[in-house]
């Protein structure tokens, strides 16, 4: 995949977002593509992809705005900053803006496809701007946290003295 190609991946990807597509979304995955949501965790396989998308995402807010910058790609890699935001319908949160600064990595296969996406935001930032108590947001970090050190690569770090 060229340079040109990733970034109108890039493009399709964020306007099944910003749609509410979950179909569309899907269909920039290969077949069994993981999405692994830094907030929800992973999603394998297009069905569970295009439902996350309806499911979590539009089940919490509204108004998506996703812009992908700066994108850069190998052909088997991709990277791009982003800037993320959405309107709460969270019960409490209701109207709220939220925006997000971050990093995607995409692993793409042979057909131009998405076979993983992973992300890097500070999702602590976004519970501020909702409003969350700390100790709501303790308990995701928690979440989170473990979720991290279960990830072998980062386990073998946590063995170093």
């Amino acid at each position: 995949m060229n340079p040109v190609e990733f970034t109108a991946l890039l493009t399709r990807f964020t306007q099944a977002v910003e749609a509410g597509d979950g179909a569309a979304l899907a269909a920039c995955f290969a077949e069994q593509g993981v999405y692994n949501d830094y907030i929800f965790g992973p999603f394998e396989g297009r069905e569970a992809i295009s439902d996350m998308l309806t499911g979590h995402f539009y089940d919490g807010g509204r108004g998506f705005r996703w812009e992908m910058l700066d994108p850069v790609t190998d052909g088997r890699r991709g990277y791009a900053h982003y800037v993320f935001s959405f309107t709460s319908t969270l019960a409490g949160a209701e109207g709220r803006r939220v925006a997000v600064d971050g990093m995607a990595r995409f692993e793409l296969d042979d057909d131009g496809l998405i076979r993983e996406y992973h992300e890097v935001v500070n999702g602590g930032l976004a519970m501020r701007q909702l409003g969350h108590a700390p100790e709501r947001m303790a308990r995701v970090f928690d979440r989170w946290n473990q979720r991290l050190l279960e990830n072998p690569r980062v386990a073998a770090h946590k063995s170093m003295s």
